[in-house]
Protein backbone atom coordinates (compact mmCIF):
# COMPACT_ATOMS: atom_id res chain seq x y z
CA UNK A 1 0.00 0.00 0.00
CA UNK A 2 1.26 3.50 -0.86
CA UNK A 3 1.95 5.20 2.45
CA UNK A 4 1.33 8.60 0.86
CA UNK A 5 -2.27 7.82 -0.09
CA UNK A 6 -3.74 6.00 2.90
CA UNK A 7 -4.21 8.85 5.37
CA UNK A 8 -7.50 10.68 5.79
CA UNK A 9 -7.73 14.26 7.14
CA UNK A 10 -6.30 14.62 10.69
CA UNK A 11 -4.66 11.19 10.51
CA UNK A 12 -0.97 10.47 11.00
CA UNK A 13 1.46 7.56 10.84
CA UNK A 14 3.29 6.58 14.03
CA UNK A 15 6.35 4.30 14.14
CA UNK A 16 5.93 1.28 16.44
CA UNK A 17 9.68 0.49 16.64
CA UNK A 18 8.97 -3.17 15.85
CA UNK A 19 9.59 -4.79 12.45
CA UNK A 20 9.33 -1.33 10.84
CA UNK A 21 5.60 -1.44 11.59
CA UNK A 22 3.56 1.76 11.60
CA UNK A 23 0.05 2.55 12.80
CA UNK A 24 -2.53 5.05 11.61
CA UNK A 25 -3.96 7.32 14.31
CA UNK A 26 -6.18 10.37 14.59
CA UNK A 27 -5.34 12.55 17.57
CA UNK A 28 -8.74 14.24 17.42
CA UNK A 29 -10.43 10.89 18.07
CA UNK A 30 -8.35 8.55 20.23
CA UNK A 31 -4.71 7.45 20.25
CA UNK A 32 -3.35 4.40 22.02
CA UNK A 33 -1.54 4.91 25.30
CA UNK A 34 1.22 3.27 27.26
CA UNK A 35 -1.27 0.84 28.80
CA UNK A 36 -1.80 -0.89 25.44
CA UNK A 37 1.95 -1.16 24.85
CA UNK A 38 2.54 -2.57 28.34
CA UNK A 39 -0.21 -5.13 27.83
CA UNK A 40 1.46 -6.25 24.59
CA UNK A 41 4.67 -6.80 26.55
CA UNK A 42 2.91 -8.66 29.37
CA UNK A 43 0.77 -11.00 27.25
CA UNK A 44 2.16 -14.23 25.83
CA UNK A 45 0.91 -15.85 22.63
CA UNK A 46 2.63 -19.13 21.83
CA UNK A 47 3.30 -20.82 18.54
CA UNK A 48 0.11 -22.05 16.80
CA UNK A 49 -2.12 -20.11 19.21
CA UNK A 50 -5.04 -17.92 18.16
CA UNK A 51 -5.50 -14.59 19.95
CA UNK A 52 -8.37 -12.10 20.16
CA UNK A 53 -8.21 -8.50 21.36
CA UNK A 54 -11.50 -7.11 22.69
CA UNK A 55 -12.03 -3.41 21.97
CA UNK A 56 -8.96 -3.19 19.77
CA UNK A 57 -9.33 0.48 18.80
CA UNK A 58 -6.89 1.16 15.97
CA UNK A 59 -5.38 -2.32 16.25
CA UNK A 60 -2.33 -1.55 18.36
CA UNK A 61 -2.38 -4.72 20.48
CA UNK A 62 -2.81 -7.29 17.66
CA UNK A 63 -0.10 -5.54 15.60
CA UNK A 64 2.36 -5.45 18.50
CA UNK A 65 1.58 -9.03 19.55
CA UNK A 66 2.21 -10.19 15.98
CA UNK A 67 5.60 -8.48 16.14
CA UNK A 68 6.54 -9.74 19.61
CA UNK A 69 5.18 -13.30 19.73
CA UNK A 70 5.01 -16.49 17.68
CA UNK A 71 1.20 -16.62 17.67
CA UNK A 72 -0.45 -18.13 14.59
CA UNK A 73 -3.22 -15.58 14.05
CA UNK A 74 -4.58 -12.44 15.71
CA UNK A 75 -8.04 -10.87 15.62
CA UNK A 76 -9.19 -7.47 16.84
CA UNK A 77 -12.84 -6.70 17.66
CA UNK A 78 -13.89 -3.04 17.59
CA UNK A 79 -17.36 -1.46 17.72
CA UNK A 80 -16.42 1.96 16.34
CA UNK A 81 -16.27 1.71 12.57
CA UNK A 82 -13.91 4.66 12.18
CA UNK A 83 -11.33 3.10 14.52
CA UNK A 84 -11.75 -0.31 12.91
CA UNK A 85 -11.19 1.26 9.48
CA UNK A 86 -7.91 2.77 10.66
CA UNK A 87 -6.93 -0.60 12.13
CA UNK A 88 -7.66 -2.41 8.87
CA UNK A 89 -5.60 0.09 6.88
CA UNK A 90 -2.72 -0.28 9.34
CA UNK A 91 -2.85 -4.06 8.97
CA UNK A 92 -2.67 -3.74 5.19
CA UNK A 93 0.05 -1.08 5.39
CA UNK A 94 2.22 -3.51 7.37
CA UNK A 95 1.46 -6.44 5.01
CA UNK A 96 -0.25 -8.36 7.82
CA UNK A 97 -3.56 -9.27 6.14
CA UNK A 98 -2.72 -12.98 6.41
CA UNK A 99 -1.95 -12.72 10.14
CA UNK A 100 -4.46 -10.18 11.52
CA UNK A 101 -8.22 -9.77 11.06
CA UNK A 102 -10.12 -6.69 12.22
CA UNK A 103 -13.82 -7.30 12.87
CA UNK A 104 -16.45 -4.63 13.48
CA UNK A 105 -18.71 -5.75 16.29
CA UNK A 106 -19.91 -5.39 19.87
CA UNK A 107 -17.95 -6.90 22.76
CA UNK A 108 -21.26 -7.90 24.34
CA UNK A 109 -21.91 -10.15 21.31
CA UNK A 110 -18.34 -11.42 20.91
CA UNK A 111 -19.04 -15.07 21.75
CA UNK A 112 -21.90 -15.08 19.23
CA UNK A 113 -19.66 -13.52 16.57
CA UNK A 114 -16.74 -15.92 17.01
CA UNK A 115 -18.21 -18.90 18.85
CA UNK A 116 -17.44 -20.39 22.24
CA UNK A 117 -14.00 -21.82 23.06
CA UNK A 118 -12.48 -20.42 19.85
CA UNK A 119 -9.30 -18.73 21.13
CA UNK A 120 -6.26 -19.71 23.17
CA UNK A 121 -5.64 -16.12 24.28
CA UNK A 122 -7.90 -13.11 24.81
CA UNK A 123 -6.55 -9.64 25.60
CA UNK A 124 -8.29 -6.41 26.51
CA UNK A 125 -7.50 -2.83 27.41
CA UNK A 126 -11.08 -1.98 28.36
CA UNK A 127 -12.66 1.33 29.40
CA UNK A 128 -11.57 2.07 32.97
CA UNK A 129 -14.10 4.62 34.15
CA UNK A 130 -17.73 4.10 35.11
CA UNK A 131 -18.76 7.76 35.39
CA UNK A 132 -19.57 9.45 32.06
CA UNK A 133 -21.90 12.29 33.01
CA UNK A 134 -21.69 15.49 31.01
CA UNK A 135 -20.11 13.98 27.92
CA UNK A 136 -20.99 15.67 24.64
CA UNK A 137 -21.20 14.15 21.17
CA UNK A 138 -17.81 15.39 19.88
CA UNK A 139 -16.20 13.66 22.86
CA UNK A 140 -17.83 10.31 22.09
CA UNK A 141 -14.99 8.40 20.32
CA UNK A 142 -12.57 9.17 23.17
CA UNK A 143 -15.26 8.67 25.80
CA UNK A 144 -16.19 5.22 24.48
CA UNK A 145 -12.55 4.17 24.83
CA UNK A 146 -12.25 5.52 28.39
CA UNK A 147 -15.70 5.12 29.95
CA UNK A 148 -18.02 2.14 30.27
CA UNK A 149 -20.57 3.51 27.80
CA UNK A 150 -20.93 0.64 25.32
CA UNK A 151 -19.60 -2.19 27.49
CA UNK A 152 -18.91 -2.89 31.15
CA UNK A 153 -16.20 -4.83 32.96
CA UNK A 154 -18.75 -7.63 33.33
CA UNK A 155 -19.27 -7.73 29.55
CA UNK A 156 -15.54 -7.94 28.85
CA UNK A 157 -14.80 -10.66 31.40
CA UNK A 158 -17.93 -12.70 30.62
CA UNK A 159 -17.26 -12.77 26.88
CA UNK A 160 -13.55 -13.46 27.33
CA UNK A 161 -14.36 -16.47 29.45
CA UNK A 162 -16.88 -17.80 26.93
CA UNK A 163 -14.46 -17.54 24.00
CA UNK A 164 -11.42 -19.06 25.70
CA UNK A 165 -10.58 -22.70 25.22
CA UNK A 166 -10.03 -24.77 28.41
CA UNK A 167 -6.79 -23.53 30.03
CA UNK A 168 -6.82 -20.52 27.74
CA UNK A 169 -5.37 -17.24 29.02
CA UNK A 170 -6.91 -13.81 29.50
CA UNK A 171 -4.70 -10.73 29.76
CA UNK A 172 -6.00 -7.36 30.84
CA UNK A 173 -4.69 -3.94 31.87
CA UNK A 174 -6.83 -1.85 34.21
CA UNK A 175 -6.72 0.57 37.12
CA UNK A 176 -5.73 -0.54 40.65
CA UNK A 177 -8.62 1.33 42.30
CA UNK A 178 -10.98 -1.28 40.80
CA UNK A 179 -8.81 -4.29 41.65
CA UNK A 180 -11.16 -5.88 44.20
CA UNK A 181 -14.05 -5.63 41.75
CA UNK A 182 -11.84 -7.00 38.95
CA UNK A 183 -10.67 -10.05 40.91
CA UNK A 184 -14.22 -10.84 42.03
CA UNK A 185 -15.48 -10.58 38.47
CA UNK A 186 -12.70 -12.77 37.08
CA UNK A 187 -13.29 -15.58 39.54
CA UNK A 188 -17.06 -15.29 39.01
CA UNK A 189 -16.50 -16.25 35.37
CA UNK A 190 -13.93 -18.99 36.13
CA UNK A 191 -10.92 -16.96 35.06
CA UNK A 192 -8.39 -17.62 37.80
CA UNK A 193 -5.85 -14.80 38.30
CA UNK A 194 -2.35 -16.26 37.98
CA UNK A 195 0.01 -13.26 37.49
CA UNK A 196 -0.40 -9.68 38.66
CA UNK A 197 1.98 -6.79 38.02
CA UNK A 198 1.55 -3.24 39.30
CA UNK A 199 2.78 -0.32 37.19
CA UNK A 200 4.10 2.77 39.03
CA UNK A 201 4.84 6.09 37.28
CA UNK A 202 7.81 6.62 39.66
CA UNK A 203 9.35 4.33 42.25
CA UNK A 204 7.95 6.45 45.11
CA UNK A 205 4.45 6.89 43.65
CA UNK A 206 1.45 4.60 44.03
CA UNK A 207 0.56 2.37 41.04
CA UNK A 208 -1.73 3.72 38.34
CA UNK A 209 -2.05 0.54 36.25
CA UNK A 210 -2.33 -3.17 36.92
CA UNK A 211 -1.57 -6.01 34.49
CA UNK A 212 -3.34 -9.33 35.09
CA UNK A 213 -3.03 -12.80 33.53
CA UNK A 214 -5.79 -15.35 34.15
CA UNK A 215 -6.19 -19.04 33.35
CA UNK A 216 -9.56 -20.40 32.25
CA UNK A 217 -10.51 -23.01 34.84
CA UNK A 218 -7.19 -22.73 36.66
CA UNK A 219 -6.54 -23.48 40.30
CA UNK A 220 -6.20 -20.69 42.82
CA UNK A 221 -2.58 -19.54 42.97
CA UNK A 222 -1.56 -15.94 42.29
CA UNK A 223 1.98 -14.68 41.69
CA UNK A 224 2.50 -10.95 42.33
CA UNK A 225 5.44 -9.98 40.16
CA UNK A 226 7.98 -7.25 40.77
CA UNK A 227 6.47 -3.83 40.01
CA UNK A 228 7.14 -2.06 36.75
CA UNK A 229 8.48 1.48 37.17
CA UNK A 230 7.87 3.79 34.20
CA UNK A 231 10.21 6.73 34.85
CA UNK A 232 13.57 6.76 36.63
CA UNK A 233 13.46 10.58 36.55
CA UNK A 234 11.24 13.19 34.97
CA UNK A 235 10.75 12.41 31.23
CA UNK A 236 13.32 9.58 31.31
CA UNK A 237 11.99 6.03 30.99
CA UNK A 238 13.46 3.09 32.87
CA UNK A 239 15.36 0.47 30.90
CA UNK A 240 12.43 -1.95 31.19
CA UNK A 241 10.09 0.54 29.52
CA UNK A 242 12.59 1.17 26.72
CA UNK A 243 12.82 -2.59 26.22
CA UNK A 244 9.03 -3.01 26.02
CA UNK A 245 8.77 -0.19 23.50
CA UNK A 246 11.67 -1.58 21.47
CA UNK A 247 13.79 1.57 21.52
Amino acid sequence: MDRNHILLPDERLDDLHRNNYQIIQNSKKFCFGMDAVLLSGFAKVKKEELALDLGTGTGIIPILLEAKTEGKHFTGLEIQEESANMAKRSVTLNNLDEKIDIVVGDIKEASKIFGAASFHVVTSNPPYMTDHHGLTNPDLPKAIARHEILCSLDDVVREASKMLKPNGRFYMVHRPFRLVEILNKLTQYHLEPKRLKMVHPFIDKEPNMVLIECLKGGRSRLTVESPLIVYKEQNVYTDEIYDIYGY
